[in-house]
């Protein structure tokens, strides 16, 4: 796979249905969605479509230890343009869970800027409407999620308008979890 691969092959209509599947897994905090459409070396079809999405050249880009290559590099600058930094200047991170950490090294946002926080892309074997408790905005009742570490999400979420919000990727199958929602167990 080269640099110029894994991109959409219909750039508007796709980039349209992925920037709706992102928006709608953020606003119903554990609604798994399925996307396609773009696949980076390296990553799941999920987390290649949030990339794809969320990032461009004006986008400071975290990669983790364990998602990070040369190819990877190479898809990221052709496809978005977006540079990559340290994890304390990073408005997206990407990688799996133990590499991401710690977590307190991301920008959490300031109180007078509660919107300048990282948003984590996740990477995770499985995703399932299982697990872990979930409530509050944009969840009528109660929603479930499988999810790496619910006491980190816990502690997350004490912070308040401050945080960081998590985009879970699995194969094709993505979902949000926003520091505004309430996680047990």
């Amino acid at each position: 796979m080269s640099a110029l691969d894994g991109g959409f092959a219909d750039a508007p209509a796709e980039a349209s249905r992925a920037f709706r599947a992102v928006l709608e897994a953020m606003a119903r905090p554990g609604r798994i969605e399925t996307v396609t459409g773009a696949r980076a070396p390296g990553l799941s079809v999920a987390a290649s479509v949030v990339l794809l999405t969320l990032v461009d050249g004006t986008t400071p880009v975290f990669l983790a230890e364990d998602v990070d290559r040369p190819a990877l590099r190479q898809w990221l600058a052709f496809h978005t343009g977006a540079p990559v930094v340290a994890r304390g200047a990073a408005m997206f991170a990407l990688g799996g869970w133990a590499a991401l950490g710690p977590l307190a090294a991301y920008p959490q946002g300031s109180p007078e800027y509660p919107d300048r926080s990282a948003s984590l892309i996740v990477e995770v074997e499985r995703l399932e409407n299982a697990g872990a408790r979930l409530t509050g905005p944009g969840i009528e009742a109660e929603a479930r999620l499988t999810l790496p570490d619910p006491e980190a999400h816990r502690a997350n979420r004490a912070t308040f308008p401050l945080g960081l919000d998590f985009i879970f990727c699995a194969g094709s199958r993505m979902a949000g979890l926003p520091r505004s929602t309430r996680v047990e167990g």
